[in-house]
């Protein structure tokens, strides 16, 4: 009983830091802007030859807080894909998105994540002006990073979804992307809110001791939890999200308006970042140079555990930049239809797919 206790107390302590890694105070944002080369310094040229770099040496801000859905740009960092086209990439936290999308908008930071939630598209429909560009981060095909979990009580009892009816379910939020992935399953399952009893938990380290002493059924969990968990004997996984969500966006990048206006600075960029995906792709997806990738992944993630890499399901990030678009917009549709956003979004100005498909042409289609 001791040594149960001492790992549920390390568990929570490492879901604390994953989910809370942001918890700093913003730092100082300054918009893109030339930095002037040390002395000695020189511009290496891009092996690939596919854009020449900038003649003058160019700072990018992002926000970014060490999720894992950040791969693309700690690779390109690492591997230097920036460098190679003269610019300096930093990284700045939020407290929370709501600091972050105004100094988005207002160009303080160039380049953000955000992920899908009622307030995020509220921002947008009373005027935050940000750009929605690329992907950061989709469930893969039966390797699904953020997923649902049973309780071992529950194994001999839930075999298919519609065995979810009568059960304690836990989510962490609602009008946000575990809300609307928790909808789906209830609509593939055949079943109404009220056929479940939906619990909310927002933390999900307290998940595991929940559903581990049997006071909850399931879980709508993430990784590195799910495979801790398993591994540990809390719970098992059930399905798979792509079952009944199969083209979810759970996160996007997105972008200030005045990078998108300065072309040179933001084609080179994506095309780095787009380098830093396929590598992260070829990693986990194609065990090509996994070790280097992994360490690069320990150095900047919150997740520091290199053998647990090798248990994970990863963030599915797309080599070629492509969002699920339609499933960004059924989101929204989703959390409107649930009375949780006031006004209205014109898409065609807010998700913007022309700076990923340009630099696709540029290096060349992932296959």
């Amino acid at each position: 009983m001791v040594k149960r206790k001492f790992l549920y107390g390390w568990l929570m302590l490492l879901a604390s830091v994953l989910l809370l890694a942001g918890a700093c105070a913003k730092k100082e944002t300054k918009p893109v802007e030339k930095v002037e080369p040390a002395p000695g310094d020189t511009v290496v040229e891009p092996p690939s030859g596919d854009l020449a770099p900038l003649e003058d040496r160019v700072k990018i801000l992002i926000a970014e807080d060490g999720a894992a859905s950040g791969a693309g740009f700690y690779i390109a960092k690492e591997r230097g894909y920036f460098e190679e086209y003269n610019i300096e990439v930093d990284f700045a936290d939020f407290a929370n998105s709501d600091d972050m999308l105004p100094a988005l908008a207002a160009g303080e930071v160039d380049i953000a994540g955000g992920v899908s939630t009622a307030s995020f598209f509220n921002a947008i429909a009373q005027g935050i002006d940000v750009r929605i560009i690329a992907d950061k981060g989709h469930n893969m095909p039966g390797k699904s990073y953020f997923t649902f979990v049973i309780g071992n009580h529950m194994v001999d009892e839930i075999k298919d979804y519609p065995d979810f009816r009568g059960k304690k379910i836990a989510v962490s939020s609602r009008n946000s992307i575990d809300g609307y992935i928790y909808e789906e399953m209830l609509k593939h399952a055949g079943l109404t809110e009220e056929d479940v009893e939906y619990v909310h938990i927002a933390d999900f380290g307290s998940m595991l001791g929940a559903i581990d002493a049997g006071t909850i059924d399931a879980a709508l969990s993430i990784e590195p939890l799910i495979a801790q968990g398993v591994a540990n004997g809390f719970h098992v996984r059930f399905g798979d999200a792509t079952d009944y969500a199969p083209e979810s966006q759970i996160a996007m990048v997105l972008a200030s308006p005045k990078f998108m206006e300065n072309d040179e600075v933001s084609l080179r960029f994506m095309a780095a970042y787009l380098k830093g995906v396929r590598d992260y792709n070829d990693a986990f997806f194609k065990d090509i140079g996994k070790d280097e990738i992994v360490d690069i992944m320990v150095q900047h993630t919150a997740l520091k555990d290199h053998d647990l890499w090798e248990r994970v399901f990863v963030t599915g990030l797309d080599p070629n930049g492509k969002m699920f678009v339609d499933d960004i917009k059924k989101q929204y549709d989703t959390y409107k239809a649930n009375g949780a956003i006031l006004g209205d979004i014109d898409f065609d100005k807010a998700v913007d797919t022309s700076l990923t498909e340009e630099a696709v042409e540029v290096i060349g289609v992932y296959e």
